[in-house]
């Protein structure tokens, strides 16, 4: 068994193509070698900006040979009655490439057969590999790809080279106008000749020794010591940024960090401003002092070692000097322009063309966070007069920055600018703070609002988009999500549970909802029905991922949604109960209660079950029951009140036997009509009782 290497010397890859193209390749290779019954070890995989590398460990020279056996026609019409090979047995061995005697019979529950046993012997991998490897290649994913020259092939950028060594041996076919080989390249500029490879395992030393770290985490610390390095030279540290750090490291092949400075005068600038844009059109990375301070230098990174690194930071300087003068422009510029002026120009900013402009959706946001703010608790300090202005004030704030100079030239800074713009104006604090919280999270599990304002316009904003875009029709399918109503949605979940807002989720989307121009009250039940499913759905979802069990969201999620931090409540509640040895019987008897009711055809007045007439008893057992039912009802709805569904479930638990004990006693369906409407009646409310808490027929026994 030998090592097998994979290189694609390209020209020069997108930073963020780089790590999904490799576990793609790497997925795509080992698929293609277990298909193929090519027998190998682990994979690994190597890349820089000119390269995608995999290589597979012992593999075997030869795929695994399979036997496959055969069947044919009834022996009965094999052979005749001397024993000699029939018409059927010769045109059966024909058709399966043997020699008639080495046909056999095969005894079956069905009878006797002719049959078989072929040996399908393995192919050479080296011959297999040049069928392999092309579609590999060419299968790899690119978020866009491009052709070059007149060729009929596409990929993320031109391919210049290919290696392919198993051990010693070089794999050779064609791909486009390139014939694979041995020969890759070093460093482009430090070492740009071509290297000849005698081993696959000389892959990563071969480079090294050519100024090449293709070892992706080994280039990524190499690149992190030469920062911190850099760093405590200039009598700092390193902003942490772990995202610009993996795109630095798919930018160059050997890290080699320069310090910089600019002058002092730009640290006017809010240092979001300045930290913005060395990172984003530089990529290089700001330095803070001890106390976290932004000092008024910087730190590149680049590809090539020149004789005087001191000319290399001049350049550097010279090109970021232009870039903050921009930015302080345009800081200086939007400070004149007061915050009420940039709303008003929100009225000329489309949030969407059936939806209006983004002054309007401020106004209907404002409207939507003062009713949620008269549904929760104020923090202390704060009464529920002052919460309603702020809430309203951060609403109409939220989106101003959008026509800002800054956020113009750096979309990045969107809601930061927001918060920033409405601190220098004297603005609460806590409006400030909403003005960029309300933007969170950004994605799932991601940093939620802070403060209880941003949290409200959070939710309010999140709310007027899912029911805007539903009520024009833009609805997430499968496919598609343009307007990421999914990760709002999940947004408003995360928020209402992490905070405990147990205000009512349907009344929340109905207020969102009627303050657009819908036609009549269908229209709105009917709108609002599609996005409580939506959320319903998205709570399912988060449920799932938290680690319970299927059938017990579905049983809790199925009955209502409501509450939101009730739902994980329940949620937990029941699968405690779940665990414990007698919950089996408990919901097999509580099933039986429902599944009587549906089959008997049952229809709850809107009131809630029918009234049950004890005159009408004839047995203990629906005394009994009935009795039990008002102890346990009470007990249910206290801990129902106070939050302890835990207690409830443990409550309506004890129903069980008093439940046996009335089927064991009496038959619901009795002839008499008024007896078995009333018993059904008695089952109705019990139905009902544990139907506020979860509906047990989802529940897998």
């Amino acid at each position: 068994m030998e090592n097998l290497l994979l290189e694609i010397g390209t020209e020069e890859i997108p930073a963020g193509y780089i790590a999904p193209a490799l576990d793609a390749l790497r997925s795509s290779l080992l698929r293609k070698l277990t298909d193929a019954r090519i027998e190998h070890g682990n994979a690994r995989v190597y890349g820089t900006p000119r390269r995608l590398t995999v290589t597979v460990e012992r593999v075997a020279a030869r795929q695994r040979s399979v036997r496959n056996e055969v069947v044919g026609p009834p022996a009965a019409v094999g052979f005749d009655e001397n024993g000699r090979p029939a018409t059927a047995a010769i045109k059966f061995a024909q058709k399966v490439g043997v020699d008639v005697k080495q046909l056999g019979v095969k005894n079956t529950a069905r009878g006797s057969y002719l049959y078989v046993e072929k040996v399908e012997k393995g192919m050479a991998t080296r011959r297999l590999l040049r069928d392999i490897l092309p579609q590999v290649i060419l299968s790899t994913p690119f978020p866009k790809k491009m052709r070059w020259a007149d060729l009929d092939l596409e990929f993320a950028r031109p391919i210049h080279s290919i290696v392919v060594l198993l051990g010693k041996s070089c794999i050779g076919f064609h791909l486009g106008n390139v014939k694979s080989g041995r020969h890759t390249r070093g460093h482009s500029f430090m070492s740009p000749a071509k290297i000849k490879l005698a081993h696959a395992d000389d892959y990563l030393e071969s480079l090294h020794s050519h100024q090449v770290i293709a070892d992706i985490d080994k280039r990524r610390k190499m690149l992190e010591d030469e920062i911190d390095g850099v760093a405590k030279k200039l009598g700092g540290r390193i902003l942490p940024d772990a995202d610009l750090v993996d795109i630095v490291t798919n930018l160059v092949e050997y890290p080699l960090a320069v310090a910089g400075r600019f002058d002092e005068s730009f640290l006017e600038v809010p240092d979001e401003v300045l930290i913005n844009a060395m990172r984003e059109h530089q990529k290089y990375f700001s330095v803070v002092d001890g106390t976290g301070k932004l000092m008024p230098c910087f730190i590149a990174v680049n590809n090539t070692k020149a004789r005087d690194m001191g000319m290399v930071a001049v350049g550097h300087e010279r090109v970021l000097r232009a870039r903050l003068a921009d930015a302080r422009f345009f800081y200086q510029g939007d400070l004149k322009v007061t915050n009420d002026q940039r709303i008003a120009k929100l009225k000329g900013v489309l949030f969407q063309a059936d939806l209006g402009t983004m002054y309007e959706k401020s106004e209907r946001v404002a409207q939507m966070a003062q009713l949620l703010a008269a549904a929760v608790d104020p923090v202390p300090g704060t009464d529920a007069a002052e919460l309603k202005k702020q809430v309203a004030r951060a609403a109409r704030l939220s989106k101003s920055d959008l026509v800002s100079q800054v956020v113009g030239e750096f979309p990045k800074l969107q809601g930061v600018m927001g918060r920033i713009y409405a601190a220098v104006a004297g603005e609460p604090p806590a409006v400030a703070a909403a003005v960029e919280e309300h933007y969170r999270p950004v994605y799932s599990g991601a940093e939620l609002p802070q403060s209880l304002t941003g949290a409200i316009v959070s939710i309010a904003d999140k709310m007027d988009s899912i029911c805007g875009c539903f009520h024009v029709g833009l609805i997430p399918t499968g496919a598609s999500d343009p307007y990421a109503l999914r990760r709002q949605g999940i947004g408003i979940i995360q928020i209402m549970k992490e905070r405990g807002f147990a205000f009512s989720m349907h009344r929340c989307i109905e207020d969102s909802a009627r303050l657009f121009s819908v036609k009549n009250s269908t229209s709105i039940r009917e709108l609002v029905e599609k996005i409580y499913a939506f959320l319903q759905n998205r709570i399912s979802h988060l449920l799932v991922e938290d680690g319970f069990s299927k059938d017990v969201v579905a049983a809790v999620v199925s009955v209502s949604v409501d509450d939101v931090p009730g739902v994980w409540q329940r949620v937990a509640a029941l699968e405690a109960l779940k665990d414990r040895p007698d919950f089996e019987p408990l919901a097999v008897a509580f099933k039986r209660v429902v599944n009587i009711i549906k089959k008997s055809g049952t229809q709850q007045t809107d009131g809630g079950p029918a009234d049950v007439v004890a005159r009408l008893f004839e047995d203990d057992g629906e005394a009994a029951l009935l009795k039990a039912y008002k102890t346990v009802e009470k007990k249910v709805s206290a801990a129902v009140k106070k939050g302890l569904f835990d207690e409830a479930l443990i409550a309506v638990a004890s129903l069980r036997d008093p439940v046996d004990h009335f089927f064991d006693a009496v038959m619901v369906m009795a002839e008499d009509k008024d007896v078995r409407r009333n018993r059904l009646a008695l089952l109705g409310q019990i139905a009902a009782l544990f139907g506020k808490l979860a509906d047990f027929s989802k529940l897998s026994t």
